[in-house]
């Protein structure tokens, strides 16, 4: 599988650049586990089901489907923020990179833009990017609270790129959809063991290693 014929890539972040998909799923059920073991568990499951979604949109459905209350005022919701943030950035700053992508990284940003999209609130994103020292290989960083379908609409945009000629590699249902919205070709990673969010005909990779070749 070669990259050769794309203008541009753009990554999702967790789960493609970064294995740190566990990261976030233990931070939501740490956020909520004072409020028992089946909110716990049911949150964990919700934010596995809708991975690349951005967190304050879960905030958002836990406080009223989940644990009824009122909607969360702007005050509480920076509060969720603050302390999510608190479990998980050093984490993922620490955490491993999937097999293959620091590695296509540097090799394709000799030759073409690279962008991140992802669901992680963007100047957190770009202080893991930065201590992670991949800022220097992409064009530009982005994050929620902007959708995902309007992230990729943007960077096409801004950079005056071919939408047939991007390719965007991501790993929730969610990067696939956003793809599709702007007709850029999509590939899915695929965790081995996980099991498969994409349609039948979306090609996937367990890791980044065979773009390498």
């Amino acid at each position: 599988m070669s990259t050769a014929a794309w203008q541009a890539i753009i990554f999702d972040f967790d789960g493609v650049v970064v294995e740190s998909g566990e990261i976030k799923t233990q931070a939501f059920g740490d956020l909520y586990r004072g409020y028992g073991e089946t909110v716990m568990a049911a949150v964990m499951q919700y934010h596995s089901l809708h991975g690349g979604m951005s967190r304050y949109h879960k905030f958002r459905y836990f406080q009223e489907h989940l644990l009824e209350k009122s909607p969360l005022t702007l005050d509480e919701e920076q509060e969720l923020d603050r302390r999510f943030s608190e479990l998980v950035v050093e984490a993922v700053i620490a955490s491993d990179a999937v097999p293959g992508a620091t590695e296509l990284i540097r090799k394709e940003a000799k030759r073409i833009p690279l962008f991140v999209a992802s669901g992680t609130p963007e100047a957190e994103l770009n202080t893991i990017v930065i201590r992670r020292g991949l800022a220097s290989y992409f064009t530009a960083v982005c994050g929620s609270p902007t959708p995902k379908q309007k992230l990729i609409a943007d960077i096409l945009s801004s950079h005056a790129l071919l939408p047939e000629r991007v390719l965007m590699i991501g790993d929730a249902l969610i990067d696939y959809q956003s793809a599709q919205l702007n007709n850029v070709a999509f590939l899915g990673r695929v965790r081995p063991g996980d099991k498969n969010p994409f349609p039948a005909h979306v090609d996937i990779l367990p890791d980044l290693s065979p773009l390498l070749t």
